[in-house]
């Protein structure tokens, strides 16, 4: 029984140790390749990009930051997910205009964005439950609530910051969208409290204070940010709620959802003070 465990842990710290190389390397490579365009922006004298990538080279360090002051150790897979994740979207996103160039960039990302989070919350409940220091004995649905909830809360702080940097530092990380129809109280001539429906938009003309036209905006009218802010948080909840009932159903049955164990701990040993 003693050889069979000490075995059991050769292999697993064998297994850790292969993920944790792989995780530097993959580390190297990403901030390799955003050091290496930040020099090119430089050249070109692209200065809102060069901190676009210097931020991203910030958000790189994170993990380590919070696995250092929280003192938790992130699980491996999970440490990668969120790399590639701050790559395709600060660097790839943001840096390259992904964003622009594939259509559903954006929602595609604020998706796995809500799946992440949760997978975050639920490591880091798992994480605590085994914590001599900080243990909680969490029910597994109450569990689920509460990586759903942090998934939630991190969708909407970004959605605030997305916000802040559009009115504050002049960005349009809200994307605007060009829309035909909308409706509005503003524009009731009456002043009563009833929408004005507005429908087959083609044309936009936009004036000065000195009515000189600025801008003619084709196909509708611009939206500020709103269908997309909404848009994010609504796939941000798709993603968080998936990845709340898998981590709920792994909690009550973990022979029929082994998968989840790559993303979330670190032993297939965890999460039994959640059952």
């Amino acid at each position: 029984m003693k050889k069979s465990y000490k075995k059991d842990r050769q292999r697993l710290t064998k297994t850790e140790k292969k993920k944790r190389k792989i995780n530097q390397t993959i580390n190297l490579i990403l901030r390799a390749l955003v050091v290496l365009s930040m020099i090119s922006q430089i050249l070109n004298h692209n200065w809102n990009n060069v901190l676009l990538c210097i931020f991203t080279l910030i958000l790189f360090t994170l993990p380590e930051i919070i696995s250092k002051t929280v003192n938790i150790t992130i699980p491996t897979t999970l440490e990668i997910s969120v790399y590639l994740f701050i790559f395709a979207s600060a660097f790839l996103g943001e840096v390259q205009n992904f964003y622009e160039i594939f259509t559903h960039w954006d929602t595609i990302l604020h998706t796995l964005n809500g799946f992440l989070c949760a997978a975050i919350g639920f490591s880091l409940i798992d994480t605590i439950n085994h914590n001599e220091d900080y243990h909680i004995n969490m029910s597994p649905a109450f569990a689920a609530l509460v990586a759903f909830s942090f998934s939630m809360t991190v969708g909407v702080v970004w959605e605030f910051a997305e916000y802040s940097a559009d009115q504050y530092l002049g960005k349009d990380m809200q994307k605007d969208k060009i829309i035909q129809e909308f409706q509005s109280i503003k524009i009731n001539e009456t002043g009563e409290n009833i929408p004005i429906p507005i429908k087959d938009i083609n044309k936009t003309e936009l004036y000065n204070s000195k009515g000189e036209k600025i801008l003619t905006v084709e196909g509708g009218y611009l939206d500020i940010g709103i269908h997309d802010t909404m848009k994010d948080l609504i796939v941000n909840f798709i993603g968080a709620f998936v990845f709340s009932i898998f981590g709920y159903l792994y909690t009550k049955n973990k022979e029929g959802y082994r998968f989840l164990e790559i993303i979330l701990f670190k032993t297939n040993k965890s999460s039994q003070k959640l059952e």
